[in-house]
């Protein structure tokens, strides 16, 4: 599969955020947050439910809007940024979503060729090539699959169909929310392999929320540790392990 391609002049961060608080009413969502990812780095988002990790990839997606604090992606102020600027920053990034949100009257070809259909003016033999050459990455047997309704996969195929439909435009950034959730540990390592195959082949910066430690210490160049929606912990999965911090232990305990 092609490689995702660095744009010119820009090789710093490809997402950043600086001091980001959100709130709903009262309830403090995330405190005065900050973190950036490198190119071609996997950084997991840690933490128990409720704590904003979701919420952070929504911010990147410009879903939700910061009280303040900035969110840049691709070189794009995404609060200041126009329109325009918005959705070709989008464009370049793919998004698996915890429940794979795959369309259940689609067939896995046209749900895998869906972003491109929509977004694209490539013609259906190009469309046709990008799908399977997708799906070949994500270890399926395009003849065997394309033609199936959802419905007709397993857990795990779904994860990987979600998975081809997110790097079918080549985007050089991936969020993941919770791609293991309900997976065995068989299949959970599966797709474990597949996020790590992404950065090693095709250069993608991915930033996977997670609340498994196991799949993220086994994923990450480095992990950030959610508490009541302030990052108490930043570093490698070597370091999180090392930690001597109190919530961190109990956390991994």
């Amino acid at each position: 599969m092609s490689q995702a391609m660095p744009s010119p002049g820009q090789n710093g961060p490809v997402v950043m955020l600086h001091d980001v608080r959100l709130t709903y009413g009262s309830h403090v969502v995330l405190d005065e947050i900050g973190f950036s990812v490198r190119r071609g780095e996997t950084m997991c988002v840690l933490g128990g439910s409720g704590v904003g990790k979701s919420t952070i990839l929504k911010l990147i997606l410009h879903l939700e809007e910061p009280d303040s604090g900035h969110v840049e992606v691709l070189g794009h102020d995404i609060e200041t940024a126009g329109r325009a600027e918005i959705f070709e920053a989008r464009q370049r990034m793919g998004m698996v979503f915890q429940g794979s949100a795959l369309f259940d009257s689609l067939s896995i070809f046209d749900n895998v060729g869906f972003p491109l259909f929509e977004h694209t003016e490539l013609s259906l033999e190009e469309i046709s090539g990008r799908v399977r050459e997708a799906l070949s990455f994500v270890d399926l047997d395009y003849r065997r699959v394309e033609s199936l309704l959802p419905s007709e996969l397993s857990g795990g195929m779904k994860k990987r169909v979600a998975i081809a439909r997110a790097i079918v435009h080549r985007p050089e950034i991936l969020l993941f929310d919770e791609p293991t959730s309900g997976l065995d540990p068989i299949t959970t390592r599966t797709i474990d392999n597949l996020i790590v195959k992404l950065r090693r082949e095709l250069h993608v910066s991915s930033i996977v929320v997670t609340h498994d430690t196991r799949s993220a210490c086994r994923i990450a160049n480095r992990i950030a540790l959610l508490q009541s929606g302030r990052i108490i912990f930043i570093g490698t999965p070597a370091e999180m392990l090392a930690s001597d911090d109190e919530y961190v232990r109990e956390y991994l305990e």
